[in-house]
């Protein structure tokens, strides 16, 4: 081929490589693993489906020669030529298969072994009752405890670490007294705790899903700074995955009884995803500045010293969890009557002293609300309300235990996370 047409094959069959790079290297760790997911198949399909007008332009007047007729096979017929359709074809279906092969992977459950007598707490919470649970009587709500394999996630890796536990280590040092370095068994001789707590992400935008609460299990992360000891001037903590990631908090919030260097959640050990062997839980932060998994330092450092992954990408700074209500059900189109409205609300650390429900701007009315498990994790709540058929929009709003009123908003995620009530508009159809 020409020059010219030369060049143009290069760039069809080059350019997905170093542009799905860069779309990744941008987008993760930010958005939903199954958006990123999407967002990549579409881009490669749109590549597959762009790519014929580039090639015609680039290669607008090229011709194929040759010096010398082309070889013949053993059955006669000369090798046909590449087909441009064929690359174009191969570069949509490879970007579909990688995809598809992604999505599969993540959707992947693997079974996660139950925590062992030795690595459960010396004083488990007691067993969680029909009145701070409601999910049972109320179809379509939140379960209080969400389920291990439902827990969202957020990474900046695209793949999960492996990590042997034998060989594990976590090293605590910097502005302290003396550096500590413990092995796992170790670690579990401090002490195991449980506490329930609800964890979300900055990036979830008002009515998400990525929030989530868990029974967890672990060692109080104030044990482990004690054994290092730490300097008066010392006013941060940053935590450091084996991949490198960091996340850094106050040094206060870390010192908070229920801040857990954790091994487990609702009974099981740690998966993989979720940062096996060790993570930081941080109840009342976000977790792009607490809740680091797969956990190999503690760094304590001065605010004035160090930004941590995130916050070097335009994040705030102390990332406190904000008051928010989260409507479960109903759906968009229910049958007219006594309508269920449902949901969840949280606000660590005050917890949520009740929640306000109003329909199409009229009064506002108190639901009832299930027993909170602690003031760190969320509670469910509902309310029947008679709706004639028609059109309606659904508010909810959260008040918190100082009697703060959840902020109406809108705000967007940046820099700090979201504010603002979550609604959505309901079709009441004739029974």
């Amino acid at each position: 081929p020409s020059p010219t047409g030369a060049l143009a094959s290069l760039l069809v069959r080059a350019a997905p490589g170093p542009f799905a790079t860069a779309f990744l290297e941008t987008f993760r760790g930010f958005a939903r693993p199954l958006t990123i997911v999407a967002a990549f198949t579409l881009l490669s399909v749109m590549a597959a489906l762009i790519a014929p007008g580039v090639w015609r332009r680039l290669g607008r007047g090229a011709r194929s020669s040759r010096s010398a007729p082309a070889a013949t096979q053993a059955d006669g017929a000369a090798p046909a030529p590449t087909s441009r359709r064929s690359v174009l074809a191969l570069v949509g279906v490879l970007g579909v298969g990688l995809g598809a092969a992604t999505l599969l992977r993540g959707r992947t459950v693997t079974s996660t072994p139950t925590l062992a007598p030795e690595l459960r707490a010396n004083a488990p919470l007691p067993a969680i009752t029909a009145a701070q649970d409601a999910a049972a009587r109320v179809p379509g709500l939140s379960p209080v405890l969400t389920p291990v394999n439902e827990f969202f996630r957020i990474d900046t890796a695209i793949g999960i670490p492996r990590i042997d536990r034998d060989s594990w280590r976590l090293r605590v040092h910097g502005r302290v007294e003396r550096d500590v370095v413990l092995d796992f068994d170790e670690l579990v001789a401090l002490g195991l705790e449980e506490h329930d707590a609800t964890i979300a992400c900055v990036s979830n935008e008002v009515g998400g899903d990525l929030v989530g609460t868990a029974r967890w299990t672990g060692v109080p992360l104030r044990r482990v700074l004690e054994l290092a000891g730490v300097r008066p001037e010392a006013d941060q903590l940053v935590g450091r995955a084996v991949d490198g990631w960091t996340a850094g908090m106050p040094v206060e919030a870390a010192q908070a009884p229920d801040a857990l260097v954790a091994i487990g959640m609702n009974g099981v050990e740690l998966p993989a995803r979720h940062g096996y062997p060790v993570r930081l839980i941080v109840p009342g932060l976000f977790g792009y500045v607490s809740a680091t998994k797969w956990l190999t330092e503690l760094e304590l450092t001065r605010w004035q010293d160090y930004d941590a992954y995130w916050i070097r990408r335009g994040w705030g700074r102390r990332g406190p969890v904000k008051t928010m209500t989260r409507i479960d059900v109903p759906r968009t189109r229910v049958t007219e009557g006594a309508v269920r409205i449902a949901g969840v609300a949280w606000a660590p650390r005050q917890g949520v002293d009740r929640v306000e429900v109003r329909i199409s701007g009229g009064a506002w009315r108190e639901a009832t609300c299930s027993e909170p498990l602690s003031g760190s994790t969320w509670r469910q709540w509902w309310l029947d309300v008679p709706l004639a058929e028609g059109s309606y929009v659904l508010e909810a709003r959260a008040v918190d235990a100082n009697g703060a009123v959840q902020p109406e908003g809108p705000k967007g995620v940046l820099p700090d996370g979201a504010e603002g009530w979550h609604r959505i508009g309901v079709t009441v159809v004739a029974a």
